[in-house]
């Protein structure tokens, strides 16, 4: 059964047919649906969804465009808000959580307002702070990041709860996890790859070819799918159109295309990689 391994089932866009969602979801073969929290309302958001529908697991954090004022169409008290290691400590430990994330980096929706450095400083100072949390709890991390890849290689490298000089195989789970919506090269991958994490494909790569030399290279083992529902609509569907956890079906179609798989291949690799990467 197909696995959407990052997911917002719980985001308003889904508040008038959530149930139907989930239940056609589920009807249409799913064997799970991981949904992200982004922030402390939308993780405690994250966890009653997966509390009420079988087969829903959640996860927690506060995405790095919470820190600042990114989303300008938006009231600042909806965006912002500060780090409190207890509270999130506190969430992660709740039993239907799964996975510390997304955290992490995001360079690419500055603007000329701000102060970058700073913002980039406590970016990475919270990204740590969530490595400890996953330590922790010993739970996975889902890392979001645009622009940001050498200084999430960086901060990965670095942290003292995850030694060098054993196997990344062997590293507990909180060192352990996945690069989300991955856009990076073949290249970047591959030092991901070395660290132990693996790579989150979703519609972005039914766009274009420009990722099939990404997808070629990595070997199926390494890649999960997901569909960041309700956005990042795969093709052939209409990218302005609502996002659903069974389109992730597009996903591993195009993946089975260009590594010249069986779709039922990409699915019951990604599937079983999924359930060992966050114990479901």
């Amino acid at each position: 059964m197909i696995i959407d391994s990052h997911a917002h089932v719980h985001d308003e866009k889904f508040d008038d047919d959530r149930g139907d969602v989930i239940k056609r979801s589920f009807d249409g073969g799913m064997g799970a649906i991981i949904t992200i929290g982004t922030n402390e309302k939308t993780s405690h958001d994250a966890i009653a969804v997966a509390k009420e529908y079988e087969g829903v697991h959640a996860t927690v954090a506060l995405h790095p465009l919470h820190l600042f004022d990114a989303y300008t169409d938006l009231e600042e008290e909806e965006v912002m808000e500060e780090f409190d290691y207890d509270k999130y400590l506190a969430l992660a430990q709740d039993e239907d959580v799964v996975a510390i994330g997304e955290v992490g980096l995001d360079y690419h929706h500055f603007n000329e307002t701000h102060d970058i450095e700073r913002i980039k400083k406590l970016q990475k100072q919270v990204f740590t702070e969530f490595l400890k949390i996953a330590g922790e709890v010993e739970k996975p991390l889902i890392i979001h990041c645009w622009d940001g890849y050498e200084d999430v290689l960086e901060i990965l490298r670095q942290n003292p709860l995850c030694p060098t000089d054993i196997s990344p195989l062997e590293r507990g789970r909180g060192c352990r996890g996945v690069i989300h919506s991955f856009i990076g090269s073949w290249k970047t991958a591959q030092k991901f790859y070395d660290l132990g994490f693996k790579i989150g494909l979703n519609g972005i790569i039914t766009y274009s070819e420009s990722y099939d030399k990404l997808i070629r290279n990595s070997s199926i083992d390494d890649i999960l799918i997901e569909t960041d529902c309700p956005y990042l609509t795969p093709a052939p569907l209409e990218r302005t159109s609502r996002n659903e956890p069974l389109n992730v079906k597009y996903v591993a179609k195009k993946i089975a295309e260009v590594k010249n798989m069986t779709v039922e291949e990409v699915i019951e690799i990604t599937s079983k990689s999924t359930k060992e990467l966050f114990d479901i």
